[in-house]
């Protein structure tokens, strides 16, 4: 049987990359699919291709409070229920944090940590109320270790995976299930745009690269049973976890790892120039 069918699931940051495999994979699996970004065109373009009666395009600005109790209310009133939030839509600016602007720090700090625990707050009342709901929380392995020039994504995506497991402690035996989803790298315009390559530090490309439809997997999987955590690659979060438990064992390992990801970057920025 599909996991989700006659279910709805809402997706941040639905207009491409991971956001976008969600919905196609969600959908799939029965689920009537409401996707949200601040771009209208790709929203429609997607909503198109899974047809009027399973996704409903949502443009939305999650900087905005009031538009995000919008999207429940539209969710909930459009295909009557609220069974699953993934919070996907992410936004970075790298460099020394000294030189970032004022306006995208407290913009990374909205769309990356504000808007999933509006979301949240917002969905659980209606996830209670039906006896079952899933929310899915999309971190990252940045937030499991301190990263040089991404300080504000870094702070951002630790304190989402920690309200996450704290949320999923006090709701637990109500039939709601709170998990996140932490990737390395991911082969997305998030890093992998022209415009973008050059700022991403070298540290990121030393890990294996995952794709938007191995991640969107792990977001159906952990809606699907729950599980706390899921990490890809589960290599690079176990190296995380050592790397914070035990400082000095990073400062010894960061210079190969850096190597490494220099190479990794050079063929990279060869291949998109090909």
């Amino acid at each position: 049987m599909k996991r989700f069918q006659g279910k709805t699931a809402i997706i941040t940051g639905a207009s491409s990359g991971i956001g976008a495999e969600c919905a196609r994979k969600f959908a799939a699996e029965g689920a009537r699919v409401v996707l949200a970004a601040r771009s209208k065109g790709p929203l429609d373009e997607l909503a198109a291709e899974l047809g009027e009666d399973v996704a409903l395009a949502v443009p939305t600005d999650l900087t905005d409070v009031d538009q995000c109790k919008q999207l429940i209310e539209t969710a909930h009133s459009h295909f009557g229920s609220v069974d699953v939030l993934v919070n996907n839509a992410g936004m970075n600016i790298r460099g020394p944090f000294e030189g970032i602007a004022l306006d995208d720090i407290i913009g990374m700090l909205h769309i990356n940590l504000r808007a999933p625990l509006v979301l949240t707050r917002l969905a659980i009342p209606l996830m209670r109320n039906q006896g079952s709901g899933s929310v899915v929380n999309v971190a990252s392995i940045a937030g499991r270790l301190p990263l040089e020039d991404e300080a504000t994504y870094s702070s951002t995506k630790f304190a989402l995976r920690i309200f996450s497991f704290a949320v999923a402690q006090e709701i637990e035996g109500s039939g709601i299930h709170v998990s996140v989803v932490s990737p390395g790298p991911v082969d997305t315009g998030f890093i992998m745009e022209p415009s973008v390559i050059d700022d991403v530090p070298p540290l990121v490309f030393s890990q294996p690269m995952s794709t938007a439809s191995e991640i969107a997997d792990l977001v159906l999987q952990s809606a699907a049973d729950g599980q706390r955590e899921r990490t890809k690659p589960s290599v690079s979060g176990r190296m995380a976890t050592l790397s914070y438990l035990f400082p000095q064992l990073r400062r010894v390992l960061a210079p190969l790892f850096e190597r490494k990801g220099e190479r990794e970057k050079k063929k990279y920025l060869e291949r998109n120039r090909a």
